[in-house]
């Protein structure tokens, strides 16, 4: 292998070296734009389940916004579809975060080395800091600042959306219904903080959101659903 190597004139190493180093340039600079973008930009995140029907199904692929300040509530809106990172990552150190963004670059973002159980979810916004927020048969009614009386979520979300709401027949005695369970329809009226949303799933009935983890600050919202890129028959912006 050496003596093969020999043969090559010194340009020509010369010249091989270069491609390599100019490889090298290349792959940097695409992994470091591509880095840049997904932590100030935008990302691609896969629904991983259908908590979020009908508006996402299992296996949707969708482009979420980075670019936004919750703590200036900029482009955070009553019926947005958000990104929640509920632990954070302040703890991990940077080397490990490098290494996790080289193996998700590789791998579209479907694998990283950090453990993602219980830390990221994709809910909708239904009331912002301020709102006094309540819910009777699994129908969310805000009062904003603004308002002296309260409207539905419905209408104060900027964009339509259909969720799914369980039918519980309340006079049926062998119906599990219970009115302090956070998943039966009824919540008591609370009012957020200065620096609270809330978030819930649309399907009201099989997952974690606001009602059990409470307002949540807005700083735990990292990204806003801007358009389904898959399948391709149901490409929608929102």
């Amino acid at each position: 292998m050496f003596d093969k190597w020999t043969q090559y004139s010194y340009a020509a190493q010369k010249h091989q070296r270069h491609k390599l180093l100019k490889f090298i340039l290349v792959f940097l600079i695409i992994y470091i734009v591509y880095n840049c973008l997904t932590a100030f930009f935008f990302s691609v995140w896969v629904m991983e389940n259908d908590t979020m029907k009908n508006s996402l199904g299992a296996g949707d692929r969708i482009i979420f916004s980075s670019f936004l300040k919750p703590s200036q509530n900029r482009e955070l809106q009553r019926g947005s579809i958000v990104l929640i990172d509920k632990k954070g990552d302040k703890d991990q150190k940077l080397i490990l975060k490098l290494v996790d963004g080289f193996v998700r670059f590789f791998t579209a973002q479907r694998v990283s080395i950090f453990s993602r159980d219980g830390q990221y979810y994709i809910k909708r916004v239904i009331a912002l800091p301020g709102d006094e927020i309540s819910m009777t048969d699994y129908v969310f009614k805000i009062k904003t600042k603004d308002n002296t009386f309260s409207l539905t979520e419905f209408e104060l979300s900027y964009k339509p959306y259909v969720p799914i709401l369980p039918q519980i027949n309340k006079l049926d005695e062998t119906s599990v219904w219970d009115d302090t369970i956070p998943f039966s329809g009824t919540m008591d009226t609370i009012i957020l903080g200065p620096d609270e949303c809330f978030v819930i799933a649309d399907d009201r009935g099989s997952t974690n959101d606001s009602r059990t983890w409470g307002p949540i600050p807005t700083s735990m919202v990292t990204a806003r659903a801007m358009i389904r890129i898959w399948p391709l028959n149901k490409i929608e912006r929102f």
